[in-house]
């Protein structure tokens, strides 16, 4: 099969290697569609993966076309999409049925082989059927709408609720959706970027600002609840300063630098008696979990919308080029999906 393999970070080549085979337990896909994630960026320029070589991806879909032994429940065919996150199962977190926190867990795409290939292997486990009518394009986007939804689940979002999302990505637009399905009166959209703002007015969002000053201006009081998904220290900060009294903030973006709050900022959380909230990764009991079941259902009957998010779908030759644009920012993108089978 064909894999863009990650020899060390920067140097991806896409080569031919034998198909996976499937041991006990578990199944081979036909990969459909792979997604970029904010983390496979740095992951694949610069800083590395847990084994080397590898084949990274880790938000992606296909269709189960083998078998192996002691595999009950699925069929040849069917569509599927893959918790990335594998569970041990056995440690105090996953037992108590917290598995994003899992002490000992395997993670597609830099703990073992990803899908930026045409076919991989995977534990029947981590195999998550998709309702009838899917698109495969949407099953491989999953994910981003659980990372997004889990770090809502953190906060009393509700009916009413003043909302601010900061980073317009596809977990920001995820988010801004999420908020609107789930009662929310408002909801502003921070990104630097204005056309990732008008795609966040695409998702549902009712204010946008492209900086700081814009963002405070539309605040008035503060905002119920904010969802960051930048992970850049001025918007962490920025998301600090955004919130209501008795407001809340939920993290999900990962930073690169070290994270300080000016003695204003601090005070202003301190003051209001704000909840900050580290949100990692998109799952619960049992598992996946509820975030997976509920992205499941919403993409199914089309209260999700995801296709406007979509700027490249790409085959496996033009990825190297691809990551290392990403990683110079030489080129405008929301979710890039490479398509290891198109033909």
């Amino acid at each position: 099969m064909t894999a863009a393999v990650m020899h060390a970070p920067g140097d991806i080549r896409v080569e031919s290697v034998d198909v996976p085979k499937p041991g006990d337990g578990d199944v081979l896909l036909k990969v459909a569609a792979c997604g970029v994630c904010g983390s496979d960026i740095p992951r694949m320029n610069f800083a590395g993966a847990y084994l080397l070589p590898i084949i990274c991806g880790h938000e992606f879909s296909g269709h189960i076309v083998e078998i192996g032994a002691n595999v009950e429940g699925l069929e040849i065919g069917q569509l599927a999409t893959v918790p990335p996150l594998i569970p041990c199962n056995e440690c105090e977190s996953c037992l108590d049925g917290h598995f994003s926190l899992c002490e000992n867990y395997g993670y597609f795409g830099s703990r073992q082989d990803g899908a930026y290939a045409q076919y991989v292997v995977v534990n029947a486990g981590n195999i998550f059927l998709m309702p009838e009518g899917v698109d495969p394009r949407a099953a491989a986007m999953m994910d981003p709408s659980a990372i997004a939804l889990h770090a809502i689940y953190k906060t009393k979002l509700g009916e009413g609720s003043r909302v601010a999302v900061i980073g317009a990505g596809p977990i920001g637009l995820f988010a801004i959706q999420w908020a609107k399905l789930m009662g929310a009166s408002e909801v502003l959209a921070v990104d630097v970027s204005q056309q990732k703002a008008d795609m966040a007015v695409e998702a549902g969002a009712t204010l946008t600002a492209v900086n700081d000053e814009e963002a405070i201006a539309h605040a008035g009081k503060g905002f119920d609840v904010i969802i960051e998904s930048a992970g850049v220290p001025a918007t962490i900060a920025l998301a600090t300063k955004l919130t209501a009294r008795h407001g809340e903030a939920a993290f999900i973006g990962i930073p690169h630098k070290t994270v300080e709050l000016e003695k204003a900022v601090f005070s202003h959380f301190l003051r209001k008696e704000v909840s900050l909230h580290g949100s990692w990764n998109s799952f619960s009991a049992p598992f996946p979990g509820r975030e997976w079941v509920e992205s499941a259902r919403a993409f199914a009957d089309g209260s999700l919308k995801w296709e406007f998010m979509i700027t490249h779908e790409l085959s496996l030759d033009e990825l190297p080029l691809t990551m290392k644009q990403l990683g110079e920012r030489s080129i405008f993108s929301s979710k890039v999906l490479f398509l290891p089978n198109r033909d």
